[in-house]
């Protein structure tokens, strides 16, 4: 039988106390451990303000760029031109995800899937960063199963190739796509695609520009006729489509050189992708006694003289030519296909136009959705691409020449006050604007000074200015200032609101 405590002498009590509530050792030693680590990177938290700071360059990544609000306001007028000229034309909003499963997007860029952002893998799931809106707007209507739509989509995408960034060219930019998905009568929706692309362009009044057409199927006929081997037309396009960078000696030496392609191969190419004009040029391709024997190019000649038809009546043919040297490198292409140019203005008379870039792009791409079809449905689609960034970069470097300057606030009206402890009115009026969809702004002080507040109206471009005081109070009227002519009106303060909105609209 156990002795009760109480019976214990007090020192045997003390120790088996002691015993009972001693933690074990090992949590001891943890216990000890943990503390000095605790201690230690207090210490060191303490320390690192009088260490060195590490040593790294703050900046953006390579090929892309912060945009300042002067730029933003510049930005978004281009934007909402191209958007509302989309909308004109019918098309609906769609937005994709920023990134894809890699598998969406491997196989549709042919030499170019290389540029492709490839994500870690993030819990099952191979990712990749969207390469253009096409192929995505292709998984959208395959997924939903849509046979029809007119779609436009404004979105960054990413190429991971080296930037130029002197000529507008960075590794994430905005694309603006419209697009017309639909079996439809031949040629009708490519030719208002065009006339969009001539809408725009002439709208940003970018300068004179040109848009060179072509088709794949009379290109994949060039290279049928002059020989190229079938297992090379893939890659010879990709070359071929460098010609708007690099002279035709270089595309053909890139060919034969780095290519493998036969020199008199090369050689017939050179005939015919050096030619560019208008219908005639097409009547006479169609003559051709090569081109007219194969079914693919006769069948991309006729498309285009039916599209010149249309032209015509749209009135944009001084603006198109057609050029066999335009090949549009990506795989998913299979009909007319087009880019849009700027052409400098010659610095003396009877000089060449020069190219200063390609503004904008499409074409037909009629079996991309089949090939997220599970069973290869086919939904013939058109559309172009807006190269916003490159537009943005023209108009940027326009502006800096004129010393146009730009506002970056909407700020209609400002609030002031030559008196100290007019806060709360000042509160309460702004409050009356806002609620009347006035843009109005106000200084965040109790008392600032009349002149600090007329000095940021100034510089801020700020028309109009209200200002209310203990007269002002007194009189039941609010003082309305006109920022560029300083004259100043009392209005009463109930007909306030009405006055402002007669003068800003």
């Amino acid at each position: 039988m156990m002795p009760q405590l109480g019976l214990l002498p007090r020192r045997a009590c003390a120790a088996l106390l002691s015993q009972l509530l001693r933690p074990p050792r090992a949590a001891c030693i943890r216990a000890v451990s943990c503390h000095s680590q605790v201690a230690e990177a207090m210490l060191t938290s303490q320390l690192k303000p009088h260490q060195e700071k590490p040593n790294f360059i703050i900046k953006t990544p390579k090929g892309t760029r912060d945009l300042s609000p002067q730029q933003m306001v510049v930005r978004e007028k281009i934007l909402d031109m191209v958007i509302s000229c989309f909308k004109r034309h019918g098309a609906k909003g769609l937005d994709t995800p920023a990134f894809e499963l890699k598998e969406m997007l491997t196989e549709k860029y042919n030499e170019q899937s290389g540029l492709i952002y490839n994500l870690e893998d993030q819990g099952g799931e191979l990712l990749s960063l969207r390469y253009d809106l096409t192929v995505p707007f292709a998984r959208y209507l395959a997924m939903n199963k849509l046979k029809k739509m007119k779609r436009y989509q404004v979105g960054k995408v990413w190429r991971r190739e080296s930037p130029t960034i002197v000529q507008g060219r960075y590794r994430e930019f905005y694309q603006c796509d419209f697009d017309i998905a639909g079996q439809f009568d031949p040629m009708i929706p490519d030719a208002e695609c065009l006339k969009i692309m001539c809408e725009i362009l002439s709208g940003l009044q970018l300068g004179d520009f040109l848009i060179k057409v072509n088709d794949r199927r009379i290109v994949d006929g060039i290279f049928a006729v002059c020989g190229v081997p079938e297992n090379k037309s893939r890659t010879i396009c990709a070359s071929m489509d460098k010609l708007d960078k690099i002279s035709w000696k270089d595309v053909r030496h890139e060919m034969v050189g780095k290519k493998g392609l036969a020199p008199e191969v090369a050689d017939r190419i050179g005939d015919y992708v050096q030619h560019h004009g208008g219908i005639s040029l097409v009547e006479q391709m169609l003559q051709d006694p090569r081109l007219s024997q194969n079914k693919q190019a006769l069948e991309g000649l006729e498309s285009l003289k039916l599209l010149f038809e249309y032209l015509t009546l749209f009135g944009i043919t001084e603006k198109i030519s057609f050029d066999l040297s335009l090949a549009r490198g990506l795989d998913y292409y299979t009909g007319v296909i087009y880019e849009a140019v700027l052409l400098q203005t010659p610095a003396q008379a009877g000089e060449e136009p020069l190219n200063v870039g390609s503004v904008a792009a499409g074409g037909r791409y009629d079996e991309l959705v089949a090939m997220f079809d599970p069973k290869g449905h086919k939904v013939p689609c058109v559309g172009l691409s807006i190269g916003v960034e490159r537009i943005f970069h023209i108009v940027e470097q326009r502006m800096k020449t004129s010393g146009e300057k730009v506002r970056t606030t909407e700020t209609q009206v400002f609030v002031a006050t030559p008196q100290k402890n007019f806060l709360l009115e000042r509160l309460k009026l702004i409050a009356e604007l806002w609620d009347a969809g006035i843009k109005a702004e106000m200084l965040y002080k109790n008392n600032p000074k009349l002149l600090t507040q007329l000095h940021y109206c100034e510089n801020t471009g700020i028309p109009l200015v209200v200002i209310i005081g203990e007269q002002e109070q007194k009189e039941g009227v609010i003082k309305l200032r006109s920022v560029a002519t300083r004259e100043e009106e009392a209005i009463k303060r109930e007909h306030l609101v009405a006055e402002i909105q007669r003068r800003l609209s």
